[in-house]
């Protein structure tokens, strides 16, 4: 039985385990990518664990999530960062050299390579043909250090592409179909492998649109085919060695295969507040829009800028519409000087802003209240955008720039005319004066951390006790993301390095007193639905929880990541054998997991007792081996620390 991409990959970086559905596998990992919301904490808990050097082939931390400096917190994070990257020998991506994934993809990504990354949209360097996955902080920290990465082996899915784009539907467009198809809980568990005869007609950067929104599928990562296109690619990038060609083999085996004819697309958009509330624009042609923001790590190619030149040129923004513009990198934001571009944007009335993740981490340009924005993003959660009351919908660049001219919702396909030929440079400017490399071995020992006053020390869990008892501390519903969980934006992301002050947000888009009465409670359980933690990658989501109380967390069903994170947590993730019992358990309900300690050491029956009404249920906590010994040993640092030279 032959092998698809993403099988070859794993089976040449296997370090553990067996490639069988389900089953943990270690893997070890070429590269690993952090951003300053994460990297922090991550560097904090590779200094903790006493590693003195990364072990990768490269290491890369980008400056791109917090560069709003109101305060002293984010330059002082930044600061940690670069000290962090000299001494333990991690590439340094300096404020304003750009959007990670963006950045990674020109400069770094490589076929056939493995990259994990303490952000959810790593995988958008699958679309060089990389098996790229994002992580919690300190599943990178311990790769940095040499260790294994740890995932449950994922399943294949196939999506087949027929045909090519008509002009102005966008490899956007591609995503939001293939998001409206499989829903944001479809890819849970499973790798998406693109293929068929539609795949040569996409560059490498429409390719990494689409790897980019696989996130929000819940895929574990989503993948292309390396070939001419990637080869192309790579030689414009001055990078041509690294080319490795990649295909499946011919009677590769996979669990689902979805066909979508690109001849057919008509132009998307994902309505408030799911990546998956999927409308033809045609729909929503018409209405009355009061913002368009075009770039972030999903469309901020140089690709996608020339797209919205051409659009913009000679016209004029819509005087009820703010039309902000962030280029991906350095090297984009250069190039559309060089060509004129960037002046036909900032004629047209455009807000160029830094090459940055800016509005799509809720860092600035949140829109008015009940507003309506387009955004060219990956996410439209309610209140991510800084605005509670937002009506946020993501388009592709093409749908955003002609809906910011005509004022209102706008399909491109109807109102632009036939489409020019749009091509990728045969060079792109290639300056890495924005990348420090870290100093040598012999320096980096004289070398120490520079730490600020709001840095403080990551919080720790503690081994599992024989018996649980505690308050229900809250309960929520289905599909919760790590928005909800722990809240990003320009007011909360400066204390992602102080993790005491960033729980005190915990939870309050949910219930604004849940920080106090899980602090009062002093331990706590919480209740969730189905889907629980989807979005992010952001391990702050776990390590909130820890520091006030949380010991368990009892769902439906989990989002991959922040289940992984919440074992690296220490915290129990536990899942109800009869999703009906969710419904028997009512705030501050006292609960008990008699003989945890034995049943997660042995895998015998775990018993949920609710004391207050005078019940119980059954609930499951399938772990590995490795998972047991974290989970009773109180998380991934004490258990790192434990087995050291193991």
């Amino acid at each position: 039985m032959g092998l698809t991409i993403a099988q070859k990959i794993i089976k040449n970086h296997l370090l553990s385990g067996e490639m069988v559905p389900t089953q943990e596998i270690g893997l070890k990992i070429d590269q690993t990518l952090t951003q300053d919301a994460t990297g922090t904490m991550a560097y904090l808990e590779f200094e903790a664990m006493g590693l003195a050097r990364v072990k990768t082939e490269r290491s890369v931390a980008y400056i791109d999530h917090n560069t709003l400096q109101s305060g002293f917190e984010n330059a002082d994070d930044h600061r940690f960062i670069q000290s962090a990257c000299k001494k333990f020998g991690v590439y340094y991506s300096r404020p304003g050299n750009g959007i990670c994934h963006q950045v990674h993809l020109e400069r770094f990504a490589v076929p056939g390579k493995t990259l994990i990354g303490s952000d959810s949209h790593t995988p958008t360097a699958g679309g060089m043909g990389m098996l790229a996955i994002g992580a919690g902080g300190l599943d990178v920290a311990v790769a940095m250090g040499g260790g294994a990465y740890y995932i449950p082996m994922p399943k294949m899915v196939r999506v087949i592409l027929k045909n090519k784009l008509s002009g102005w539907v966008a490899a956007k467009d591609i995503i939001l179909e293939v998001l409206r198809q499989l829903s944001v809980k479809g890819g849970v568990g499973n790798i998406i492998e693109y293929a068929g005869d539609g795949v040569k007609t996409l560059s490498v950067p429409e390719r990494a649109t689409i790897t980019n929104m696989g996130a929000e599928l819940g895929a574990t990562s989503s993948i292309f085919p390396s070939d001419e296109n990637t080869l192309a690619f790579l030689k414009a990038q001055g990078r041509e060695s690294d080319y490795v060609p990649l295909q499946p083999d011919e009677d590769a085996v996979y669990d689902q295969t979805i066909e979508i004819d690109l001849a057919a697309l008509k132009p998307l958009a994902a309505c408030p507040h799911s990546p998956d509330a999927v409308k033809p624009v045609s729909e929503l042609a018409g209405m009355k829009i009061d913002q368009v923001c075009i770039g972030s790590c999903t469309n901020s190619s140089l690709l996608d800028m020339l797209k919205v030149a051409e659009i913009l040129k000679g016209k004029t923004v819509a005087p009820n519409v703010s039309l902000a513009i962030s280029p991906g990198s350095k090297q984009v934001l250069n190039m559309l000087a060089d060509n004129g571009a960037l002046s036909i944007m900032i004629a047209a009335g455009a807000r160029i802003l830094e090459s940055t993740c800016g509005p799509c981490i809720g860092m600035g340009q949140s829109p008015n209240s009940g507003g309506v924005s387009l955004r060219t993003f990956n996410r439209n959660f309610e209140g991510r955008s800084g605005t509670k009351d937002a009506q946020v919908y993501l388009v592709s660049p093409e749908t955003a720039a002609a809906s910011a001219i005509a004022g209102v919702f706008c399909d491109p396909t109807k109102t632009l005319g036939q489409m020019p030929a749009f091509t990728l440079p045969e060079h792109f400017t290639i300056n890495d004066n924005m990348i420090e490399p870290p100093a040598s071995p012999e320096e980096a020992s004289a070398l120490a951390t520079i730490k600020g006053p709001n840095i403080k020390e990551c919080p720790n869990g503690s081994p599992l006790p024989e018996n649980i008892c505690a308050k229900l501390a809250l309960k929520v519903g289905d599909n919760i993301t790590t928005d909800h969980i722990m809240p990003a934006g320009a007011k909360i992301l400066p204390f992602r390095s102080n993790v005491p002050k960033i729980s005190t947000f915990c939870f309050t888009q949910c219930d604004p007193d849940f920080p106090e009465r899980a602090k009062e409670l002093g331990q706590s359980f919480i209740i969730g639905g189905a889907n629980y933690g989807q979005g992010s990658s952001r391990e702050h989501a776990a390590l909130a929880p820890l520091y006030l109380g949380v010991k368990a967390v009892i769902t439906k069903s989990f989002a991959r990541i922040h289940r992984a994170n919440l074992i690296n947590a220490g915290i129990l993730p536990l899942t109800f054998q009869n999703e009906a019992d969710y419904d028997r358990f009512d705030l501050l309900d006292e609960l008990c997991l008699p003989n945890i300690q034995q049943a997660i050491a042995t895998g015998g029956p775990i018993v949920l007792q609710n004391k207050t009404k005078g019940f119980a249920v059954e609930l499951d906590c399938p772990l590995s081996d490795r998972q047991k010994d974290m989970i009773l040993e109180g998380g991934l640092l004490n258990y790192t620390k434990n087995h050291a030279g193991n």
